[in-house]
């Protein structure tokens, strides 16, 4: 039953196991990524603008990566409570959350996966200008 924003129905469970698995999964995919990614951190815009393309490419990428993970989250927990056998009364209405959120997931990995790319070439990077200043030991 609806009445403009509020709407009577009762809760599916398939919905609410979907849900919460998909939650389940967003967290575990971000946090694998930004642990294989590493910190590629930047601590103010001067240093952003002094940083390399690849390092300010992997900034930009984990902040968007941060955007699409807790928006895609929301979604699907607001989505998976309304389908929470608990919430058997009117609520406001709240349709397509869980298939928005899953499409959420898939822009989060959309951003999530370049993150880890630049962030290894980044580190690459890093690694090769590190070995190339510094002097060798026993050579004049």
């Amino acid at each position: 039953m609806k009445m403009l924003i509020f709407e009577c129905r009762e809760p599916s469970h398939k919905a609410f196991e979907m849900g919460l698995s998909a939650a389940i999964l967003l967290v575990l995919a971000h946090a694998i990524a930004n642990l294989l990614g590493g910190c590629i951190c930047v601590w103010s815009k001067q240093q952003y603008l002094n940083a390399t393309a690849n390092r300010q490419l992997t900034v930009t990428f984990l902040i968007f990566s941060w955007i699409g993970f807790g928006v895609a989250f929301s979604l699907l927990i607001i989505g998976t409570l309304a389908n929470s056998k608990s919430r058997e009364s009117c609520g406001i209405l709240n349709h397509h959350l869980l298939s928005i959120g899953g499409i959420m997931c898939f822009i989060h990995g959309l951003f999530t996966v370049p993150y880890y790319v630049s962030a290894t070439a980044t580190r690459r990077e890093e690694k090769r200008q590190q070995i190339n200043h510094e002097p060798t030991i026993g050579h004049t």
